[in-house]
């Protein structure tokens, strides 16, 4: 069935709008309307309104009835929504609902779509949610604000179903590939898999051509620089229009600039007047992550009520009690108009000069587990914008004409201020371009898109041109010198042109896993396909952004595997690389045999199904020159030879090693992991004798440490992991248990949850055999604090888990024969800020809080991994749902004082900071190799 209309879809984050218009030229001169959505406003009350909240309220079992949750049409069975809990609220009377119940309101899921440092695909929200709360992820939240629209749309036209129409969904313009493959998939799953992406500033200024096509030229006489800026509910995105003289009078428009991606919006604002009212309210301590989320809300109402046109001067904000003091327990607090303006206005969009950057500090502020910039000054973040587009060093591409987007700027007060900062740093007036309906405006342009697309609109030509916003890189690895990458889809790449890199060639393993790095710039550089650029070194940091290098950022590495045809040997094979901006506007990328251009490959990109993992940056290209003679002298001790080298030679390895290549502290990541691959090579051989398999462990556990950060890492570890299950050779020998248990908790960081489980369970049944049998009866029992440690370091496995084990440990504590590095298990596992995992594996902040207790009551000037441990406990994230009480904090800065503690340990806890080099390996329980930074959700 072909399709009938076209349909925008804005899935924003504080709203999803849905407009529409009939595709058939009979249809008469194209006409675009919006689709009034069906929500319920009320308990068994639903009304239309063209902009359903996309937030969704998880009701208490027994909280509201079947009935009171009709809609006109039945819900359909989801494998994806929380098993056994009440369906979910979605829109209007959800959000009502949220600001009067703290806890279970699912807010901000697309700013959680473009958070890199969590599991996107997990059941982490509502963020902080306490137990009996069902959760879900930020896909499947994303999915069902598209399938409540998918619904809406099938009851009203039954005969055109909205999965078989012309779809265009819009995405902010610095989603990278990651958040955008991820929001199709939360499109897949809400039942709408074919249709295609638009970047929300071009939708929102074909919104504007479209609604002026019959006097377009006159409308843009004399403009040359459009600034579409763009501010809504969780990000600010800024986009630069040439406007030039176009072939019949016709205005040619040029995308030629698109911004970072900001997270901060009208959310950012509503948390800072929520953070004014806070202290008003006269609380003793910081509100619960829950009750600050209510209060929130609030706050976001009494925002658009003095912030518009006949504002009235006061508004109270009330925060309702918790529990049975509902009534009793409420407090109310009062802003003005004033103080609103001040703190929104000149907070936001402070009046400087066109000179002033956004301040970089090592951390940003941290709400709900998001991290949001360190400076949340819009007009600062729009200069160093247009600074980078300018055509002259040191120079500002000054716009002559503005068109404002989203729905901050239906105050008044916010659009005049950018309007006025422009036109002051201009030294001229900006000629503004009248948006009539910001909260509208980019679901109708995605179809004015459509519509230009399909030549319905001759009037507009062509549209905005500029193809792709960014050029992408292939990092290049192995070779010596400084890191480097190859083009492989210069910026300004049309939709659907190949690009192919004909001028390289590479060699691949068949039925062996390949994993590629790319970086993708804004930069204007007019870069070539085939060019190569000399990365500047943290290109691959996933923290590049907040340190101000903005000049290439990380994307999720292109993995595949290339078939193994049966009944052949693995063998290398040539390729060459083919890039293509596709019409869905995705980055898409081919192999293809040079030998056979039939067989080819997809790369597709491997989004993280871990925090961070996906980011970590590559191996640094250098190969030490000895490499060989490294090479050689593994296989002399693990190597298929006649020779058998006896236990000293075995032992030696290591010590020879470093004498070749120097100390191994100093052995960066490509070499690490060149000598795992050697030793992985010759894995079978680690069964020779105990020496060996003691060897081999420790050598393979230390070069594959700390399991991420190179290439093919996760097959690396994935490869490992099947030794697990053969288990040792020589199970007598208590040494080469310690370095077993010591190889996984090098590896950890690399292994997914299932397989954390897996240690974890065996861990426990070794420890209580352990802890129950004579001393010295079981080889185990040296391996004791290196089993402890494990245990401490899987921070995938699920929180009931990591609570168990914290408790296990604080028990065994209780008796003086157990070793006091136990302490420093408690911290790891308590610990606010991950290592290496996902921000909503923490131990709830009320559990860390009673440990935190019984540190308290240790001396730490003794025992100073417990004083090390209260200090990873205790420390500031920055997020309320992780953070402990501020009293408690303060306690334990007081007594880290008085132990006379490292002022680092202080510093950690006072506020949000990262941990510097010798604290990061006083947590990991060791160094990592040099320039390797594990990156958990940012604090």
């Amino acid at each position: 069935m072909s399709a009938r209309y076209t349909v925008g879809i804005d899935l924003g984050t504080s709203h999803t709008v849905v407009a529409y218009a009939p595709l058939a030229a009979a249809a008469g001169p194209a006409c675009i309307a919006l689709l009034p959505i069906p929500q319920l406003v009320g308990p068994g009350e639903v009304a239309d309104s063209a902009l359903l909240p996309s937030v969704r309220y998880h009701p208490a079992p027994g909280e509201l009835s079947a009935a009171q949750l009709q809609l006109p049409w039945p819900a359909p069975p989801d494998a994806q929504e929380p098993p056994d809990a009440p369906p979910a609220v979605l829109g209007r009377y959800a959000q009502a609902l949220g600001a009067q119940v703290p806890g279970r309101l699912v807010a901000s899921a697309k700013s959680w779509l473009s958070h890199a440092g969590v599991n996107r695909t997990a059941a982490i929200l509502p963020w902080g949610a306490g137990d009996g709360v069902a959760t879900v992820s930020p896909v499947q939240a994303s999915a069902s604000y598209l399938a409540h629209v998918r619904a809406a749309w099938n009851v009203r036209f039954a005969d055109a179903p909205l999965e078989q129409q012309d779809i265009v969904l819009t995405v902010p313009a610095s989603f990278d590939e990651g958040a955008r493959a991820l929001t199709l998939e939360a499109a897949r799953r809400a039942g709408l898999p074919t249709l295609r992406l638009l970047e929300e500033p071009q939708a929102a200024f074909h919104d504007w051509l479209f609604r002026h096509r019959a006097s377009l030229a006159a409308e843009l006489e004399g403009a040359r620089l459009v600034l579409v800026c763009d501010v809504g509910g969780g990000t600010t995105d800024l986009t630069l229009i040439q406007v030039e003289p176009g072939p019949q009078g016709l205005p040619q428009l040029t995308r030629i600039g698109v911004g970072e991606h900001l997270m901060l919006g009208g959310d950012n604002m509503d948390m800072a007047l929520a953070r004014l009212v806070e202290q008003r309210l006269g609380a003793s301590a910081p509100l619960p992550a829950a009750r600050f989320a209510q209060l929130v809300q609030r706050c976001r109402l009494a925002k658009e009520q003095l912030l518009a046109p006949q504002a009235p001067d006061h508004a109270t904000i009330t925060l309702l009690g918790a529990g049975a003091r509902l009534i009793g327990g409420a407090a109310s607090a009062t802003v003005s108009r004033t103080e609103v303006e001040r703190l929104v206005v000149d907070g936001f969009l402070p009046e400087e000069g066109a000179d002033v950057r956004p301040q970089r500090r090592r951390t940003g502020l941290v709400e709900w587990g998001l991290p949001y910039p360190a400076d949340a000054a819009i007009t600062r973040h729009v200069a160093e914008f247009l600074a980078r587009h300018a055509s002259a060093p040191d120079a500002v591409a000054l716009p002559d004409t503005l068109l404002l987007n989203g729905g901050v700027f239906r105050a008044p007060a916010l659009a005049q201020r950018l309007e006025h900062t422009l036109a002051r740093w201009r030294g001229a007036p900006v000629r503004l371009l009248h948006n009539d309906a910001p909260d509208v405006a980019v679901a109708r342009g995605a179809v004015a898109y459509a519509l230009v697309r399909a030549a319905r609109v001759p009037e507009l030509g062509h549209g905005i041109g500029g193809g792709a916003a960014r050029s992408y890189f292939l990092v290049l690895e192995g070779h010596s010198g400084p890191l480097r990458g190859i083009c492989v889809l210069p910026r300004g790449t049309q939709e659907g042109v190949v690009v192919a890199l004909r001028e390289h060639t590479f060699a691949l393993r068949l039925g062996q896993a390949v994993r590629f790095h790319l970086v993708s710039s804004l930069a204007t550089t007019p870069w070539q396909a085939g060019d190569l650029v000399d990365l500047p070194d943290g290109a691959m940091s996933a923290s590049t952004a907040e340190q101000g290098d903005l000049a290439f950022q990380p994307l999720p590495p292109l993995q595949t595997v290339l078939p193994l045809p049966p009944g052949q040997q693995r063998k290398d094979v040539r390729v060459q690389l083919t890039a293509t901006m596709t019409e869905v506007g995705t980055l898409e990328m081919h192999c293809t045999r040079t030998e056979d251009p039939g067989q080819r490959w997809l790369l597709a990109f491997q989004l993280r199904t871990d925090a961070d993992t996906a980011a970590q940056p590559p191996a640094a290209p250098a190969s030490h020159p000895r490499l060989p003679d490294a090479v050689a002298l593994i296989e002399h001790i693990f190597g298929s030879s006649a020779h058998k080298p006896d236990a000293k030679e075995v032992r030696q390895l290591r010590t020879r090693l470093e004498r070749l290549l120097g100390k191994r502290e100093d052995w960066d990541v490509a070499l690490l992991r060149a000598l795992f691959d050697a030793l992985w090579a010759r894995a079978r051989r680690r069964r020779r004798s105990a020496e060996h398999e003691r060897t081999w462990f420790n050598l393979a556990g230390y070069c594959l440490r700390p399991g991420v950060g190179a290439p093919l890492d996760a097959w690396r570890v994935e490869q490992i992991w099947t030794l697990f299950a053969q288990g040792l050779q020589y199970a007598s020998d208590s040494a080469n248990w310690s370095e077993w248990w010591t190889l996984w908790r090098r590896a950890a960081a690399g292994l997914q949850q299932p397989e954390q489980l897996v240690l974890l369970e065996a861990l426990v049944g070794h420890l209580e055999a352990v802890a129950s049998a004579p001393r010295g009866k079981s080889p185990l029992h040296g391996s004791y604090d290196d089993m402890v440690r494990l245990a401490a370091s899987l921070e995938q496995v699920p929180i009931a888990h990591r609570i168990d084990v914290g408790h296990w440990l604080l028990e065994r504590l209780q008796r003086p024969t157990e070793s006091p590095q136990s302490w420093w298990a408690v911290g790891r596992v308590g610990a606010r800020v991950p290592l290496y995992g996902s921000a909503h594996h923490v131990v709830p902040p009320d559990t860390a809080a009673a440990w935190l207790q019984v540190l308290l009551a240790q001396d730490w000037k003794t025992v100073e991994p417990a004083a090390f441990a209260a200090a990873q406990i205790a420390r500031c994230s920055g997020d309320r749902a992780r953070d402990v009480p501020e009293p408690l904090r303060a306690e334990v800065i007081r007594r880290l004082v008085a132990a006379k503690a490292p002022p680092g340990w202080s510093a950690m806890v006072r506020e949000a900071v990262q941990l510097d080099e010798a604290d990061q390996r006083r947590s990991f329980g060791e160094t990592l190799p040099p320039g390797l930074q594990l990156i958990a959700a940012p604090v």
